[in-house]
């Protein structure tokens, strides 16, 4: 396993309460009721049970997502979330000898979004209860993260630029980046056929497909013929899957894919999934994406990456000056 932006992050701390139910972190207040510490911060604490949710809300991440850590993922995990505590606290602590202000409607945006993930009150109750959590205290670390927020905006974000020369260079240096494989793109017909099936239910499914696949020969249009029989995620969008490129699609569909040309139907082909008709809609070639098509995108790449570094280099920098005693 690799800690990457996705997973536990240096940066996403000190947004992590606006991400509440994604990966919730506990109010100091709370943290300060119980007597074992992980950590203080200037005096501070980040109790234990703090470190410990945070750290069993990122295995069942890792499990929900068939990746359970070993033994040596766990102990750079425990590291990881000690220290993301760490320099929340850092960050928030900071934010107040800058006298940064969080104003309640900003908070209540948060609250807002946070409650659209249900559907209705009664089930976002019910999920704090689950949680054994307060909505004050969920409102005090939406505040937290948000005055995080604010006070790497100001000290950081706001003063980092990328120009466009800077842009140009990495484009020129790195060529291997914007080349972009020869792509599809397709639409397809499913009629699923679960591995294992019976016999039987095979036969009944590959009528299916030909009874389909006979229509389509007649003439009728492809798109409405998936809409109303379709048995994939795509039925609705008629089938669409958009564009794809080599090594994105199981085998024998890619095959089938690419050897089509723009407006051809394929012969029924059967992968893991099921049985399938594919039509291909559009092609096109191999290339290298023009500078201009990529610089924007580029260029907040690379403003992003600066960011993350300054930001880091910033912590760092209130790290050395606290007063930090860790207990784990």
């Amino acid at each position: 396993m690799r800690l990457c932006s996705r997973g536990i992050n240096r940066l996403i701390i000190a947004v992590v309460a606006i991400c509440l139910f994604a990966g919730p972190a506990w109010s100091a207040d709370k943290a300060a009721s119980s007597s074992k510490e992980a950590a203080t911060v200037n005096g501070k604490p980040i109790s234990k049970i703090q470190y410990e949710r945070e750290l069993s809300m990122f295995q069942k991440r890792a499990a929900q997502r068939g990746q359970p850590l070993s033994d040596a993922d766990l102990t750079t995990v425990k590291n990881r979330i000690l220290e993301n505590l760490i320099e929340a606290e850092v960050l928030y602590q900071q934010s107040q000898k800058e006298k940064v202000k969080v104003e309640d409607q900003a908070v209540n945006e948060q609250i807002e979004t946070i409650k659209k993930r249900f559907p209705d009150e009664a089930a976002y109750k019910k999920a704090l209860e689950g949680m054994g959590v307060s909505e004050k205290e969920i409102r005090a670390q939406i505040q937290r993260g948000l005055a995080i927020n604010q006070l790497l905006d100001t000290k950081i974000r706001q003063k980092v630029t990328v120009t466009e020369e800077e842009s140009n260079k990495f484009y020129n240096n790195n060529p291997n980046l914007f080349k972009q494989p020869e792509q599809v793109k397709a639409s397809h017909i499913l009629i699923k056929v679960a591995p294992g099936t019976e016999e039987s239910k095979k036969i009944q499914a590959r009528k299916k497909i030909e009874t389909v696949q006979k229509k389509v020969r007649q003439g009728e249009d492809f798109g409405l013929l998936a809409k109303a029989n379709s048995e994939g995620p795509t039925a609705q969008r008629s089938g669409d899957l958009g564009y794809f490129s080599r090594g994105q699609m199981v085998k024998p569909f890619e095959d089938a894919a690419f050897a089509l040309n723009v407006g051809e139907v394929s012969e029924i082909v059967e992968t893991q999934f099921g049985y399938h008709l594919i039509k291909v809609t559009d092609k096109k070639p191999a290339r290298t994406i023009p500078y201009k098509e990529v610089q924007q995108k580029l260029e907040q790449h690379l403003k992003n990456e600066k960011e993350k570094t300054e930001i880091q280099g910033y912590i760092e920098n209130l790290k050395k000056s606290a007063t930090i005693k860790r207990f784990i």
